[in-house]
Protein backbone atom coordinates (compact mmCIF):
# COMPACT_ATOMS: atom_id res chain seq x y z
CA UNK A 1 0.00 0.00 0.00
CA UNK A 2 1.31 3.11 -1.14
CA UNK A 3 1.68 6.25 1.54
CA UNK A 4 1.07 10.03 1.53
CA UNK A 5 2.99 12.17 3.65
CA UNK A 6 1.18 14.88 5.09
CA UNK A 7 2.20 18.01 6.99
CA UNK A 8 -0.24 18.65 10.35
CA UNK A 9 -0.03 21.06 13.02
CA UNK A 10 -0.84 20.88 16.90
CA UNK A 11 -1.22 22.30 19.47
CA UNK A 12 1.70 21.96 22.42
CA UNK A 13 -0.81 19.72 24.81
CA UNK A 14 -2.16 17.75 22.11
CA UNK A 15 1.64 17.11 20.96
CA UNK A 16 2.53 16.03 24.34
CA UNK A 17 -0.50 13.90 24.61
CA UNK A 18 0.29 12.17 21.37
CA UNK A 19 4.18 11.81 23.07
CA UNK A 20 2.79 10.18 26.24
CA UNK A 21 1.18 7.48 24.22
CA UNK A 22 4.19 7.01 22.32
CA UNK A 23 6.26 6.57 25.59
CA UNK A 24 3.93 4.10 27.49
CA UNK A 25 3.89 1.83 24.87
CA UNK A 26 0.91 2.37 22.97
CA UNK A 27 2.17 3.20 19.61
CA UNK A 28 5.60 3.38 18.34
CA UNK A 29 5.65 6.55 16.52
CA UNK A 30 3.10 10.07 15.83
CA UNK A 31 2.12 8.60 12.82
CA UNK A 32 0.92 5.24 14.07
CA UNK A 33 -1.66 6.88 16.31
CA UNK A 34 -2.43 8.97 13.65
CA UNK A 35 -3.28 5.74 11.51
CA UNK A 36 -5.54 3.97 14.34
CA UNK A 37 -7.06 7.28 14.85
CA UNK A 38 -8.02 7.39 11.42
CA UNK A 39 -9.10 3.54 11.39
CA UNK A 40 -11.14 4.04 14.54
CA UNK A 41 -12.75 7.34 13.08
CA UNK A 42 -13.52 4.93 9.92
CA UNK A 43 -15.12 1.67 12.33
CA UNK A 44 -16.94 4.50 13.88
CA UNK A 45 -18.68 5.94 11.02
CA UNK A 46 -19.27 2.59 8.90
CA UNK A 47 -21.63 1.35 12.32
CA UNK A 48 -23.21 4.95 11.74
CA UNK A 49 -23.83 4.13 8.26
CA UNK A 50 -25.18 1.30 9.02
CA UNK A 51 -27.40 2.42 11.80
CA UNK A 52 -28.52 4.83 9.44
CA UNK A 53 -29.54 2.63 6.74
CA UNK A 54 -31.19 0.33 9.48
CA UNK A 55 -33.96 2.79 10.76
CA UNK A 56 -34.53 4.26 7.37
CA UNK A 57 -35.27 0.81 6.06
CA UNK A 58 -37.34 0.77 9.01
CA UNK A 59 -39.23 4.19 8.52
CA UNK A 60 -39.99 2.89 4.80
CA UNK A 61 -41.21 -0.82 5.77
CA UNK A 62 -44.35 0.77 7.96
CA UNK A 63 -46.47 0.18 10.51
CA UNK A 64 -46.08 -3.35 11.50
CA UNK A 65 -49.30 -5.44 12.46
CA UNK A 66 -47.56 -7.80 14.83
CA UNK A 67 -48.09 -7.58 18.55
CA UNK A 68 -45.24 -6.98 20.63
CA UNK A 69 -45.40 -10.43 22.25
CA UNK A 70 -44.96 -11.88 18.72
CA UNK A 71 -42.30 -9.83 17.86
CA UNK A 72 -40.23 -10.64 21.64
CA UNK A 73 -40.61 -13.87 20.44
CA UNK A 74 -39.61 -14.04 17.18
CA UNK A 75 -36.19 -12.47 18.45
CA UNK A 76 -35.85 -14.69 20.95
CA UNK A 77 -35.90 -17.39 18.59
CA UNK A 78 -33.66 -15.72 16.37
CA UNK A 79 -31.03 -15.21 19.13
CA UNK A 80 -31.64 -18.76 20.04
CA UNK A 81 -31.34 -20.03 16.78
CA UNK A 82 -27.73 -18.39 16.28
CA UNK A 83 -26.49 -19.25 20.10
CA UNK A 84 -27.35 -15.76 21.55
CA UNK A 85 -29.72 -17.34 24.13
Amino acid sequence: MSTIRKTITFTEKQDKWIKSRITIGEFTNDSEYLRDLVRRDQAKNAKFSALKAAITEGMESGVSDKSVPNIMKEVEDRMRADGRL
